[in-house]
């Protein structure tokens, strides 16, 4: 007959060491898999993760778990942390999760397909984390995205936003607002410089865009599509540069619009007297181009405070927050790189 030392042990189910036997492993290499570090080779990690899905252990809640309930950690998934946008988020969210005792772990996407944010929801079951923030999963969906049950998450400007609380900025407001000043300004159209096909925010972007000219009665140009680096934008305004009928640039995010203007100098294009150029994001180099940058402004910081608001709700268990949306205002700054169309 069994003792009860023998039946516990049944119950307790497997442990890191059963892992690491099963694995070929040493128990301090399963740590470091379970808890994201990078000093693991690649082929070792799989490996070590096979062995926890064939026995069935995840990272269990023991020291701060067991004091307090949480792990005090929040996972923050991205395809390019590099990115303006996502490193400011970044920054924002990880302010935000200090103040409220809280660490981040990132968690990188480096395949932007369907099956690397597979492959980054099946790591993320093995991550000593109380919460998740997504930001700009593009080519996520709930579908392809099968994350832990019950896992309290938040996302931002992406594909998932409907189906879990979010935060986004107003991007439709700050599109409206740069097309109601450049035609106030009197351009006869507004070209555009969208960002990638695949991005939800430039996709808003553009297609405000193209509703505000259809809404005056002004036939949209041609679409030029950058995929949000100054190169891009440079590229683009390559093209622009050699028609002297373009007057006004409406691009996606700053760093195009820089890139476009460098072209435009280049070519002896001169901004605003020539061509009005204006950006998107309100990052701080724009305030210190030449000439400075007139731009929308998204607020990033709060962003950021209000994804890890929306986690920490739900690790507090408040009710209705399933489909939460929060709507951060923009705001257009004018500076020097707007003016009416020459000739007026």
């Amino acid at each position: 007959m069994p003792t009860a030392t023998g039946r516990s042990r049944r119950k307790a189910g497997p442990s890191i060491e059963d892992v690491a036997r099963l694995a070929g492993v040493s128990a301090q290499t399963v740590s470091r898999v379970s808890t994201g570090a990078d000093a693991v080779r690649p082929a070792t990690r799989a490996r070590v993760l096979a062995a926890m899905d064939q026995l069935g252990y995840s990272p269990n809640r023991a020291a701060r778990a067991l004091r307090n309930g949480s792990f005090g950690t929040i996972g923050l998934l991205a395809h390019r942390f590099e990115r303006t946008g996502e490193a400011l988020t970044t920054k924002a969210v990880v302010e935000a999760a200090e103040a409220q005792d809280h660490s981040v772990t990132l968690l990188h996407v480096s395949n932007p397909e369907a099956d690397g944010w597979q492959h980054a929801a099946h790591r993320l079951s093995h991550q000593a984390v109380d919460g998740l923030v997504i930001i700009r999963a593009e080519q996520a969906t709930p579908d392809s995205l099968a994350l832990p049950a019950g896992l309290p998450i938040a996302v931002s400007d992406s594909r998932l936003v409907g189906y879990y609380p979010a935060v986004v900025a107003d991007q439709v407001q700050g599109s409206q607002d740069v097309m109601a000043h450049l035609l106030g300004l009197g351009h006869p159209t507004v070209h555009h410089i969208a960002g990638p096909a695949d991005s939800d925010p430039a996709a808003l972007r553009a297609a405000t865009w193209q509703r505000c000219l259809e809404e005056a009665g002004i036939r949209p140009p041609q679409v030029w599509r950058g995929d949000w680096s100054a190169e891009s934008g440079y590229a683009a305004g390559q093209r622009i540069a050699e028609d002297p009928a373009i007057t006004a640039v409406y691009c996606a995010n700053d760093e195009m619009a820089f890139g476009l203007m460098r072209a435009l100098h280049e070519h002896g294009r001169r901004v605003p007297q020539d061509v009005s150029v204006v950006g998107f994001d309100g990052i701080a180099l724009s305030e210190f181009s030449s000439p400075p940058l007139t731009t929308v402004k998204q607020d990033f910081h709060r962003i950021g405070h209000e994804l890890v608001r929306l986690v920490l709700d739900q690790l507090q268990s408040k009710p209705g927050l399933s489909r939460d949306r929060v709507v951060v205002s923009t705001e257009l700054l004018v500076r020097g790189t707007t003016a009416p169309p020459p000739g007026r």
